[in-house]
């Protein structure tokens, strides 16, 4: 048995490395077979020299991903313990060899969990990606940042935002107003995440020149989508035939993110979510990525994750019961 203690700068730095969380000291030490003291700004490990090592190479991920602005939530630091006792140190290294930040004209995003920095990373090293997750977890939103980036280093020639025109409970024939009028509300979120990363005068020049283009998903049937980077938000609304119709718009040079959450379908009961049936279909296809993110994942106001995980244990008490605990 050997020991050794690790000083960080503050009390404060060494709590947020475990998410103030006492109880992952114990995660850490189930999984790395070390014993661990903190007090103030100091860690003391015991165990084997090769668990000692283990666990200190874990910190420095920890205090790494710290670094580059990733808030530490405890569902991350279970995957790090666990990868670290897989031996996948490797995969950490290339994780956080570098930070990941996405510029933009307005303003410099980074991932603020890990599940969003594995997410983007995603996006930069595969053609198709499938963001899947609830609500406030920047599945769109880093996917966005992402396109801006690419076409403002002419990597691609242009973006092409879409959305399913799913009425709630109308046709929109029967509202008010010309075409384009009719389908603002469905498209304005993508237009106000835009606003944040380009100059309005920007969004508005580059839309008319056609170099952004954000429309219903019905305008895309017919079309190769070449040289673009495309961004489908909402496909929990798609029908499987209008998710076979958008994915099979991607063209040469081009990129394409799907983003949806599947706890939020507005399709009639009798229609089927392409979004659901494409991850049987796809889910072995090489190329293809499909990234899960949770509600460790929500980084909007603290409540936001109290109403996904209380909505969670509401519709499934079974799996709440069997767990020995309702979180």
């Amino acid at each position: 048995m050997a020991s050794k203690t690790l000083h960080f700068p503050s009390a404060r730095h060494l709590h947020q490395l475990y998410a103030s969380r006492e109880e992952n000291l114990a995660v850490i030490e189930k999984h790395l077979g070390v014993t661990l003291v903190s007090r103030d700004d100091w860690l003391q490990i015991d165990g084997p020299d090769a668990a000692i090592a283990q666990t200190e190479s874990l910190l420095g991920f920890l205090n790494e991903a710290r670094t580059q602005g990733v808030q530490i939530r405890s569902t991350d630091l279970t995957r790090f313990v666990e990868m670290i006792a897989r031996g996948e140190s490797d995969q950490l290294k290339e994780l956080f060899g570098k930070p990941l930040v996405v510029a933009t004209n307005r303003k410099t995003i980074v991932p603020k969990t890990l599940g969003q920095k594995l997410y983007l990373q995603s996006i930069q090293t595969h053609s198709l990606v499938f963001g899947i997750g609830p609500a406030g977890t920047g599945k769109t939103y880093l996917a966005m940042a992402a396109a801006v980036s690419a076409l403002l280093k002419n990597q691609v020639q242009r973006i092409i935002l879409t959305r399913p025109a799913v009425e709630a409970g109308e046709a929109l024939g029967f509202l008010p107003g010309d075409l384009n009028e009719k389908i603002l509300p469905y498209l304005r979120p993508l237009y106000d995440a835009m606003g944040d990363m380009l100059d309005n005068e920007d969004v508005a020049r580059l839309t008319e020149k056609g170099v952004i283009e954000i429309a219903p998903l019905a305008y895309m049937r017919g079309r190769t989508l070449s040289n673009a980077f495309i961004i489908l938000d909402e496909a929990q609304n798609t029908t499987p035939e209008q998710m076979m119709m958008f994915l099979t718009r991607l063209g040469e040079e081009s990129r394409m993110v799907v983003t949806g959450d599947i706890t939020q379908i507005d399709l009639p009961r009798a229609k089927q979510s392409g979004l659901l049936e494409v991850q049987r279909i796809l889910r072995d296809v090489p190329g293809i990525e499909f990234h899960q993110f949770s509600g460790a994942d929500v980084v909007r106001h603290p409540l936001v994750l109290k109403i996904i995980e209380a909505y969670e244990r509401y519709k499934n008490p079974i799996a709440g019961d069997e767990s020995g605990s309702t979180r």
